[in-house]
């Protein structure tokens, strides 16, 4: 399969929220499909939150955003990072309409910089690399405070009343070729279930560019998760202050 398609493991924890529909689109794209046309094929028949079109479509000048917001297309390249990019917009359609509202409200206020600002960063930081946890609160503080012992040692346990998704298509892109490095962030979510549509309209709900400015995030090498992982089955996993750091 064309553009790293075929290196996608979706036997892979991480991925269990996509795999049922990211199969099929990858399926459709190694058959002879576009990604844009895979993931049209995709979308629920009533109300899709976009329609994917050619990263050729998006106008010379015109920014990314805007041009989402306003044509209700996404430009779509070929490859892994559009691909996910896809699928989050499958699986997560009210959070992703919420942060290109953020985005299009943020560029009204201040045009394209060369540099972002503050919101702009959170929101880019947010939808490229975060993940979704709802955790006991001891196993949350654990992980904001880095205390790596005690939220993968003592608190092992309670992470089988965790639910963590990964949302970032990044993020996503990076675990095809999994390293103990990657690191997602974190954001703490307080839906009512684990459903993804539940998860979904509770992050869309709560999201605002202050906040998102603010960076509220933790970070979580995401292989050191139990069961994501085998080696970390190990207590020395770890120990690698270069991937656990500690707090500064």
């Amino acid at each position: 399969m064309a553009d790293g398609l075929d290196a996608i493991d979706w036997a892979a924890p991480w991925l269990a929220p996509y795999a049922p529909i990211g199969q099929g689109v990858a399926s459709a794209v190694a058959a002879g499909a576009s990604s844009a046309i895979a993931l049209n094929a995709a979308l629920a028949p009533v109300a899709p939150p976009v329609r994917f079109v050619p990263q050729t479509d998006l106008p010379p000048g015109e920014a990314y955003e805007r041009y989402i917001f306003n044509s209700g297309c996404c430009p779509t390249r070929e490859g892994l990072h559009d691909f996910f990019n896809g699928l989050a917009w499958l699986r997560f359609p009210l959070t992703k309409r919420r942060l290109n509202q953020l985005h299009v409200a943020q560029i009204a206020q201040t045009g394209i910089q060369p540099v972002r600002g503050p919101a702009r960063d959170g929101l880019t930081v947010f939808d490229e690399n975060a993940a979704f946890i709802r955790a006991p609160d001891a196993l949350w503080d654990a992980l904001a405070a880095k205390d790596w012992q005690r939220l993968f040692g003592e608190l092992r346990p309670l992470w089988a009343q965790a639910h963590l998704v990964l949302f970032g298509h990044a993020l996503l892109e990076k675990l095809v070729y999994p390293r103990k490095a990657i690191t997602a962030h974190v954001f703490r979510a307080r839906s009512a279930t684990d459903s993804i549509a539940d998860l979904d309209a509770w992050v869309a709900s709560d999201l605002s560019a202050e906040k998102l400015a603010r960076k509220p995030f933790a970070h979580l090498p995401v292989l050191g998760v139990p069961g994501w992982w085998s080696a970390n089955e190990s207590p020395v996993f770890y120990d690698d202050r270069d991937v656990f750091r500690l707090p500064k």
